[in-house]
């Protein structure tokens, strides 16, 4: 059923798409502030898939220091916190494009320590993350991170023009050597791969594939252009399910 419903959703926002970047950045305003009038509506803090899903991508992260981290399409900031428990010393910006969402991240952040599910710096108090509206589609983020998370969001986008536009303000945010996170339906995620595959310079270092979930889903990892060599053993080698990934 949930694939049904999936074909729905995605040629639904494929013809919304059609409305250009504007009415399309309109329309996802409305729709993410429509379903953001009452807390947490898809139940990304609480739900048992969700949380699976966050620490199987925390578990693939190559195992070094993270300064500054982003989380494209944040909602209420489920993940994010779990991002700032796992790595307390960063500075950690959530993006989203609705104001509901953000006010509720927002107001969650103060005093908040979310358990991590796995992986992790060394302890301290948490850094409460910063919140900041942003339509991936309009315009990049600002700034520049070692870490940037994008997960269940670019089928959202539609047509191959605004993927496209949207790929190419996710890079510029990885700072030189950086890493750039995807995660997304599988095999649904081989289409987003595939943009930033074309990207110069970016390499896919870790690739996770959960085929016998609830909703089958993957890891992709790809590192930014510009940083020396990684020492052995610097990045993780994949886990056993990586096996089911691209091409296979």
């Amino acid at each position: 059923m949930h694939r049904l419903l999936d074909r729905a959703h995605r040629a639904l926002f494929a013809a919304l798409s059609l409305l250009g970047l504007r009415g399309q950045g309109r329309v996802l305003h409305w729709y993410f502030d429509w379903w953001h009038r009452r807390p947490d509506p898809w139940g990304l803090a609480v739900d048992d898939y969700e949380q699976f899903k966050y620490a199987t991508t925390l578990r693939q992260l190559p195992r070094r220091p993270y300064r500054r981290i982003l989380d494209v399409g944040c909602s209420e900031g489920a993940f994010t916190h779990h991002l700032a428990a796992a790595f307390p010393q960063a500075e950690i910006t959530g993006v989203d494009i609705s104001e509901r969402a953000l006010a509720r991240a927002r107001a969650s952040a103060a005093g908040r320590a979310a358990p991590a599910p796995g992986g992790g710096q060394s302890p301290g108090p948490v850094r409460p993350p910063r919140f900041v509206r942003l339509n991936i589609l309009a315009a990049p983020p600002e700034d520049r991170f070692d870490l940037v998370f994008c997960a269940e969001l670019l089928y959202y986008l539609g047509r191959h023009r605004h993927l496209r536009r949207a790929c190419a303000h996710l890079t510029r945010a990885v700072a030189p050597g950086g890493l750039l996170v995807l995660v997304h339906p599988w095999p649904e995620s081989r289409r987003f791969c595939a943009y930033f595959e074309a990207a110069a310079g970016f390499r896919c270092v870790v690739e996770q594939v959960e085929p016998d979930s609830f909703r089958p889903f993957a890891v992709s990892i790809y590192e930014a252009p510009g940083a020396a060599a990684a020492p052995p053993g610097e990045l993780r080698a994949p886990g056993p399910a990586a096996k089911q990934g691209r091409g296979e």
